[in-house]
């Protein structure tokens, strides 16, 4: 049995999960979590990629754009 858990109601989300989420595109995004004002926006599990939600939220209304 598969858990299935709303994008707004997860702490992390997967690249994929975050560019739908925020409406942005997903080559951009990864470059945006690569660079140094996007790495506190960003876990590492492996080699896998997770998108800290608040803190994107919080980042995404600063910003006038990516």
């Amino acid at each position: 049995m598969k858990v299935t858990i709303a994008a707004e109601n997860k702490y992390y989300l997967t690249v994929e999960e975050a560019a739908a989420y925020f409406n942005v595109g997903i080559k951009r995004l990864i470059s945006l979590l690569e660079s140094p004002e996007g790495a506190e926006l960003m876990l590492m599990v492996g080699v896998k990629r997770l998108v800290k939600r608040k803190k994107m939220e919080q980042y995404l209304d600063q910003v006038n754009s990516i």
